[in-house]
């Protein structure tokens, strides 16, 4: 539909939103435009009324609340985009209510089911060298996994010790790498990645076996296996180890901000979700120091 694909031009232009985003954009729009459709309107036609019902059976169907917050983002930033277009000269997402979200404490791992997962891959394989230092920067970095398979060799500087990785909206940010997750990086260079049969002029760190580009979805596999051999028992998905990062981090006397800076958040209250871990460690020092703990 030429409304919704001139509204994800705008939005790639503007906001500069990954792939992924704009694809969950225009399903929801084209979904919402088909159900409109159904009831003999267009988008240009509908009124608060008919997205309050909308809402409801997606409600009913028992689509889960992020999905429903996602897509009531998508459909005021669409309506507005009408409205500053010309298209339309009233809002019919005004005054509309947000869906209640829960705030979910992010899955993680222990450091004894990190260490298990790391020392998983078989090392003395070539794709057990990949992973295992996919694995061991995932974990140090806290990158996003969509951020470490679409790394080039010109983004990682080694004798800093640091990646320059390209975020959400093409932002950028420096991200130490550690002494343990630099070795493994470098032992996969020095062999693993040329054994791999780059193609040429391939410049992305890590190559799939036919010498491209990692996706998610292969990596995420490996992961799982990875965890099958290491005995741990829960799902498990490259976010997990994510996390872990932040997790560990706080665990071990991170300030909140350092955190938000290393996970790429815009704003502090995407981080904010993991201050349960700090309140945690707050009483345990407290417990340990005070004289009436």
């Amino acid at each position: 539909m030429a409304l919704i694909s001139n509204y994800i031009q705008a939005l790639w232009l503007e906001k500069g939103l990954s792939a992924q985003t704009q694809s969950a954009y225009r399903r929801d729009l084209n979904h919402f435009a088909c159900w409109l459709e159904a009831r003999a309107l267009t988008l240009l036609q509908a009124r608060r009324a008919d997205l309050q019902a909308y809402l409801e059976r997606r409600q009913q169907a028992e689509f889960k609340s992020v999905s429903n917050a996602r897509f009531l983002s998508c459909v005021r930033g669409f309506y507005r985009f009408l409205v500053r277009e010309a298209y339309i000269t009233l809002d019919p997402t005004l005054n509309l209510a947000n869906p209640k979200l829960g705030r979910p404490l992010p899955k993680t791992l222990s450091e004894a089911d990190v260490e298990a997962l790391l020392a998983a891959p078989d090392t003395s394989e070539r794709l057990g060298l990949r992973d295992r230092s996919m694995l061991e920067l995932l974990y140090a970095s806290g990158l996003r996994i969509s951020e470490l398979v679409g790394l080039t060799l010109s983004q990682v500087n080694l004798r800093l010790g640091v990646i320059r990785v390209i975020g959400k909206g093409d932002k950028e940010r420096l991200v130490p790498i550690g002494d343990e997750a630099l070795y493994w990086l470098q032992r996969y260079l020095q062999g693993a990645r040329a054994d791999l049969h780059p193609l040429s002029g391939e410049e992305v760190l890590y190559l799939s076996q036919r010498g491209q580009q990692m996706t998610r979805q292969t990596f995420w596999h490996r992961i799982r296996l990875y965890a099958q051999q290491a005995g741990i028992h829960k799902a498990l998905s490259p976010h997990v180890l994510r996390h872990a990062f932040a997790t560990h981090l706080l665990n071990h006397g991170a300030d909140l901000r350092v955190v938000q800076m290393l996970l790429g958040h815009a704003d502090l209250s995407s981080t904010q979700i993991y201050t349960h871990v700090a309140q945690q460690r707050l009483q345990a020092l407290h417990l340990e120091h005070h004289p009436r703990g």
